[in-house]
């Protein structure tokens, strides 16, 4: 018997990464068993939330076309749809970056005692901040940080580059301190190429992490609480034919992701073991993915997924897939578990 009946589905975002959101959100709820929950499609962009389809228990799936979609209720997050009021009880967050990302959404649902399929209002917010994760990550010890500059809009171009001169080498990695799927990010080899980069960051977000580049072999892991403790899923190693795992890498088939990745038995644990204890320490809830770069002096922490891309061909259900696991069973665990 499952805790929750009616599950919203919500994707869309506020950010650049709108559009890949809709096709994880589709194939979140083509997956989620419609023989157990009533499932309602939520396209939520800019304030405006509106039903894009519904699938009754048991039932066909109904869509509804642009300009007669009925929009949600935010006073009690219910809808009226097909003469009928229905009320979430739970909602499925799919939203890559803001609000679904940064704690916005989480937090409208806490004030409302709704539970959601991600982690809490505050570690979102910490979390989806790559400088204040990090940090945050640096603290517990469990992984290798690589070291970086923080960089804030109107910083003068002379202190930036005197810092990342005196604290950094190249290549360096610029990038939003918020965002996702490499958008606004920067592999930069050259001093004079370093303020161009910054500024492409800038028209992401206001803070601007530059990284030093760590040279090694790029790992991911996911992990998710199933209901006894915190597991983790099969590694996957990623082989990218261009200069880093960038927006083209990832979309556009110019990478291998090998799953579950060709590592040692040692390699594989210490990734899994440190992947859980942050997700731990961190207090997340539902499925996040990390990512590392396994160097010669050990393993660097990249940065936490709080909601990955699950899309077909997405790295997570590519680890379900990896594990045995059915991707319903999956979704049906995170839902009852978080």
């Amino acid at each position: 018997m499952s805790k929750y009946k009616t599950i919203a589905v919500i994707y869309g975002s506020d950010s650049s990464e709108w559009e890949v959101s809709c096709r994880s959100g589709e194939f979140v709820a083509s997956r989620i068993d419609g023989n157990e929950y009533d499932i309602y499609e939520i396209f939520a962009r800019f304030g405006k939330w509106q039903l894009v389809a519904a699938k009754k228990c048991n039932s066909m799936r109904v869509t509804f076309p642009e300009g007669a979609r009925p929009e949600v209720d935010k006073t009690d997050f219910s809808i009226q749809v097909l003469g009928e009021r229905v009320k979430f009880d739970y909602a499925y967050i799919v939203q890559h970056g803001a609000p679904g990302e940064t704690g916005q959404f989480e937090g409208y649902l806490e004030m409302l005692g709704i539970p959601c399929s991600t982690c809490d209002s505050s570690t979102c917010a910490i979390v989806f901040d790559k400088y204040a994760c990090k940090c945050y990550v640096r603290e517990l010890g469990l992984a290798n940080c690589a070291p970086d500059v923080f960089v804030r809009q109107g910083m003068e171009p002379a202190e930036i580059d005197a810092k990342v001169q005196k604290e950094l080498k190249f290549p360096v990695f610029v990038k939003p301190t918020q965002g996702g799927s490499s958008f606004g990010v920067t592999r930069v080899t050259l001093a004079e190429d370093l303020q161009a980069a910054v500024q492409f960051a800038f028209s992401e977000n206001h803070t601007v992490l530059i990284e030093q580049g760590v040279t090694g072999r790029e790992l991911t892991c996911a992990a998710y609480f199933d209901g006894e403790k915190v597991a983790t899923l099969p590694l996957i190693e990623i082989v990218t034919d261009n200069e880093y795992f960038d927006y083209d890498a990832k979309y556009n088939g110019h990478s291998q992701e090998l799953c579950p990745a060709p590592v040692s038995d040692e390699v594989r644990e210490l990734v899994q073991r440190t992947t859980a204890g942050i997700y731990a320490r961190l207090g997340c809830r539902g499925v996040v993915r990390m990512d590392y770069i396994l160097a010669d002096d050990g393993l660097y922490f990249l940065e936490i997924n709080l909601i990955p891309g699950m899309t077909s061909a997405s790295l997570v259900p590519k680890m379900v897939r990896a594990a045995g696991m059915d991707m319903t069973a999956f979704l049906t665990t995170i839902i009852e578990h978080t």
